[in-house]
């Protein structure tokens, strides 16, 4: 095993957006039991050190591939095209006026079942391009397309998280 291999290599999953939820967890376990800090308690301090380092190598590459967004994101920067989400904020026009639009409907939204009726098109908007990264990442290998792609999931993402919010505090009396 090698410290410096990309997260698919470490854990023996294939290089591709499409993963298998239960294939990756399998392999995170089996990897994880190989490398736990505890199987080297007989070894002394040196040892357990390196299989803490390992045990967290394997952590986060079980971390960044079970979420869709991490994994789109290093795919792309695998590829040689980072995301750069912090400092490329620059949206289509017509994808910044759907962001608008739900801003304003979320902040005009009087009742629970407005929320909720938002809450399933943002839902619907977010699995459509979830699939669309599928597609532009294993199918055509279009990464500046894909970094893209997951900067628009990111915004989706944090208006869903707003919405959730919102949707908590009508289950609380608001």
């Amino acid at each position: 095993m090698n410290l410096d291999a990309d997260d698919f290599t470490l854990l023996g999953l294939p290089r591709a957006f499409a993963l298998d939820r239960g294939q990756l967890d399998a392999a995170w376990k089996t990897l994880q039991g190989r490398v736990h800090p505890d199987r080297f308690a007989a070894e002394g301090a040196a040892a357990q050190r390196i299989a803490m380092q390992w045990a967290v190598r394997v952590n986060e590459a079980h971390q960044r591939l079970k979420d869709p967004l991490k994994r789109a994101a290093y795919l792309c920067e695998l590829a040689g095209i980072p995301v750069k989400a912090e400092n490329n904020t620059a949206m289509p026009p017509d994808f910044l006026m759907q962001q608008m639009e739900w801003r304003e409907t979320l902040e005009e939204a009087h009742s629970p079942e407005a929320v909720a009726a938002l809450d399933a098109e943002v839902r619907a908007q977010r699995q459509a391009r979830l699939a669309r990264l599928a597609r532009l990442i294993d199918d055509e290998a279009q990464h500046a397309q894909a970094a893209q792609e997951v900067r628009a999931l990111m915004f989706i993402d944090r208006l869903g998280e707003e919405i959730d919010h919102r949707l908590e505090q009508y289950e609380d009396g608001l």
